[in-house]
């Protein structure tokens, strides 16, 4: 149903999936931490980012402690919670987040890994925003690259990191 953009719909049923992942397979089970990075994505979608932080940073507690702080989901949680931290305009707690996922997903996927490619794009755009535009441009590349390479020219993920780097081009006259 989020799919769908019926977010009234999809919270209960989150929520519910939650609870009952809780119940049966405790609080600090990886499928918890599931059900609160999904519940806690759908928060932040409608713009309740004071819910959905804790709720990010349990999900990401939960996958150090039983995944390991070096594992491909636990970048994706650093990855999710140094995005809010950045919507809310945090930029400097979220650096560090973003810079960690990177590392994480690099070593554990690759560096040609899209999931790679969307921490190089999240990461330029923080870069960018902070007015490094040097670096910031160089990721973007990198995840240009990635995405290209691993979905293809005209894919619609493709299109939104080429979309990046060409306004952060534009808008520094590059």
């Amino acid at each position: 149903m989020q799919a769908q953009g019926d977010f009234g719909a999809a919270r209960p049923l989150f929520e519910r999936a939650l609870a009952i992942r809780e119940k049966a397979l405790g609080p600090d089970h990886p499928e918890t931490g599931q059900s609160l990075h999904n519940l806690a994505v759908l928060l932040q979608a409608q713009g309740d980012f004071a819910a959905a932080r804790p709720l990010h940073e349990w999900a990401l507690a939960i996958r150090e402690r039983t995944l390991g702080p070096e594992h491909p989901e636990t970048g994706t949680s650093l990855n999710n919670l140094a995005h809010l931290l950045h919507a809310q305009g945090d930029i400097a707690a979220a650096r560090p987040l973003y810079e960690r996922a990177l590392a994480i997903r690099e070593k554990a996927l690759g560096p040609d890994h899209p999931d790679t490619g969307t921490s190089l794009d999240n990461l330029a755009r923080l870069l960018q925003a902070q007015g490094d535009f040097a670096a910031a441009r160089s990721l973007y590349e990198r995840a240009l690259a990635i995405r290209e390479t691993a979905l293809g020219p005209d894919h619609p993920d493709t299109a939104v990191v080429r979309n990046n780097l060409a306004s952060l081009v534009r808008g520094v006259g590059s």
